[in-house]
């Protein structure tokens, strides 16, 4: 009896855990679509890495040309787009400087030698002449942009030369043998040679072989004004080269071409005051090269001029003997002087002398007769 009594709770105890069994599966059957719901899967994460950065581009080595080399040059270039500065001015002069002298040039020296045109400089003892000279570039590949006189607020002020890859604005100023107003056209440099072109140029072909001859049409008007703007100046205005020449870096002027200037305002000779506007000494062959063979002097000039000797007094001078321009006796060379004193005695410079022919006659008074006969009818002078 008890083995069927235990025998029924065996059964009642599985039939009771079987029902447990079936209510967790059937809970867990119902919760698990709400936890899958609220699982979300997240996507893998792919990591891309940056770009490489694109390949430098291939070096290609810029043509050869001329390199100024890095200094810090006295001469600062220009900028003409803009007002002109105080840098650019060298010198200014209350009065505009006389009419360019007409003169020959010499023949060049030697092969590399460059031309540059003579001008009027200033001083406190009034305007001077700078002949023109050959002059050695101070480096391969460079050309020579000449001064210029501008008028500037009133006064006329001096733009300084200089050498440069290009030749830049000089005021628009024919100054001949090739500086014609606006650029150069004397010549050109090939590779590591300058070649001339003998059209404005004297140079000896037979001694210098780098020539061409390249006629040189001029479309300035040709005259000898030597300053820019202002009344009867220059009217001319860089042109976009001139401006773009004027912005590269310049070197100045070479120790030779100072030496020159002041060689030439130490010789009372070229003062304009005492040769009126025509110095004797125009143009020479080297710089500072005052005497003997290579000097030019301008048309007109007198060639043996009388040097004032400031030590003996003027009259105690041979007037039958002209003195040499130049050199001058020793110590005397330097001496200038003041106010112009010893050139009372010549005519004031570039004034313009009345004409001495086909003057009209006097009112009232019949023209000479070339016979020197008086025509039929004539008594005398008579008035209406």
């Amino acid at each position: 009896m008890l083995e069927f009594w235990y025998a029924m709770e065996d059964v009642k105890m599985s039939r009771l855990l079987n029902a447990r069994n079936l209510a967790t599966l059937a809970a867990a059957s119902l919760l698990t679509p709400w936890l899958l719901t609220g699982c979300v899967v997240q996507p893998a994460r792919v990591y891309y890495p940056p770009p490489p950065p694109p390949p430098p581009p291939a070096y290609s080595p810029p043509p050869a040309a001329y390199t100024p080399p890095p200094a810090d040059y006295s001469q600062p270039a220009a900028d003409y787009s803009q007002p002109q500065s105080d840098e650019a001015v060298a010198e200014t002069a209350p009065e505009p400087p006389p009419p360019l002298p007409d003169y020959d040039q010499p023949p060049c020296p030697d092969d590399g030698y460059l031309w540059t045109p003579g001008y009027w400089h200033w001083s406190p003892a009034g305007y001077y002449w700078v002949p023109g000279t050959w002059v050695q570039p101070p480096q391969v590949g460079l050309l020579w942009t000449p001064g210029y006189w501008g008028y500037v607020g009133g006064v006329y002020a001096f733009h300084g030369g200089y050498w440069g890859p290009h030749v830049g604005y000089y005021g628009g100023v024919n100054y001949g043998f090739g500086y014609v107003g606006v650029g150069f056209v004397g010549g050109r440099w090939e590779g590591n040679r300058f070649a001339y072109n003998t059209a404005v140029n004297r140079v000896n072909t037979t001694v210098i072989h780098n020539t061409y001859n390249t006629t040189v049409i001029n479309n300035v008007t040709i005259n000898k004004v030597s300053y820019n703007g202002g009344p009867g100046g220059v009217a001319a205005q860089p042109t976009p080269q001139e401006r773009a020449a004027a912005r590269e870096s310049h070197v100045s002027p070479t120790v030779a071409q100072t030496s020159h200037v002041q060689e030439a305002r130490n010789n009372p000779a070229l003062f304009a005051k005492a040769n009126g506007g025509h110095p004797a000494i125009a143009a020479t062959a080297r710089p500072a090269a005052f005497s003997g063979p290579g000097v030019v002097g301008a048309h007109g000039a007198n060639t043996s001029p009388p040097i004032q000797n400031f030590n003996k007094p003027a009259g105690n001078a041979n007037p039958g003997t002209p003195q040499a321009p130049h050199p001058m006796p020793a110590g005397q060379a330097a001496r200038v002087p003041p106010n112009n004193q010893a050139y009372a005695a010549h005519p004031p410079a570039y004034v313009a002398k009345p004409p001495t022919q086909n003057q009209p006659p006097p009112k009232g008074k019949a023209p000479p007769n070339p016979n020197n006969k008086p025509h039929e009818g004539e008594g005398g002078n008579h008035e209406h």
